[in-house]
């Protein structure tokens, strides 16, 4: 058995050392967490689930020329990514209203937005990740205001790109999360797309039924969670290749 080194863990993930400089690998655990961990459960095969689905996402964006952090997937349940260094903001994607915006602004859940509204957000579980402003950004030294841009410019591009995808497989995108980071080379430093794009951290609605297929079924003990999440990798064509009798997989190799 391989001993590598734990490089961090957070709530649905574990990230290693990676076998060359300049790489990690980032395991996807069966954990479900909401409300920044103060909900917690276990649902058996989601990694599994979220590595197949994030792996068929970046793939298909790198595709498209928007670069990120994975390389590939190196099994069921771990893929191989550059190490970046992440950029503390989230950036939070709205097309129908949904979650925080509603209770924040009195908006009833599945109103339509005017338009698509982007939000930045201060990563820290302490703060409940916080919403910032562009100012807080460039003033904290988060990012500064080139780097932002980019981010921005970035952002409406995969959101443009992934509404396609999802409508084509009767799916409404109604929000989701991105996170950013800057991968050196050298003297270059480039923003790069990282973390992952999975039904944990999207709001994914089936378009007719509106049925949610996405962490909100945790969040809101709705049931069929693991259903729901296989659904979208169906949908997608991804299943793991044994099919869901292998979803429990293994643990990770530390």
């Amino acid at each position: 058995m391989t001993r590598r080194r734990r490089v961090y863990e957070g709530k649905a993930k574990v990230l290693f050392e990676g076998p060359e400089p300049g790489t990690l690998v980032q395991y996807f655990k069966d954990d479900a967490t909401a409300f920044n961990g103060e909900k917690k459960s276990t649902v058996t095969g989601k990694g599994v689930l979220n590595n197949r689905i994030s792996e068929h996402l970046m793939t298909k964006l790198s595709d498209i020329g928007i670069h990120n952090h994975f390389i590939r997937r190196l099994n069921m349940r771990e893929q191989l990514i550059k190490e970046v260094d992440i950029i503390p903001v989230e950036v939070i994607v709205r097309n129908v209203a949904a979650g925080s915006i509603c209770t924040r602004l009195g908006i009833a859940e599945g109103t339509a937005l005017p338009r698509t509204i982007v939000e930045y957000c201060f990563k820290s579980d302490e703060l409940n990740d916080p919403i910032v402003s562009e100012e807080h950004i460039t003033a904290f030294g988060w990012a500064n205001p080139l780097e932002l841009d980019d981010i921005m410019s970035q952002t409406l591009r995969v959101n443009d790109f992934l509404l396609g995808l999802f409508t084509a497989i009767g799916i409404r995108l109604i929000d989701f999360k991105l996170e950013f980071g800057r991968l050196y080379d050298g003297e270059e430093v480039q923003i790069i797309l990282a973390d992952e794009i999975s039904p944990d951290n999207c709001r994914l609605w089936d378009a007719t039924t509106d049925k949610k297929l996405d962490k909100d079924r945790f969040r809101r003990d709705l049931g069929g969670v693991e259903d729901a999440y296989q659904e979208v990798a169906r949908r997608l064509g991804i299943m793991p290749e044994s099919g869901p009798g292998d979803l429990k997989g293994t643990t990770a190799i530390q």
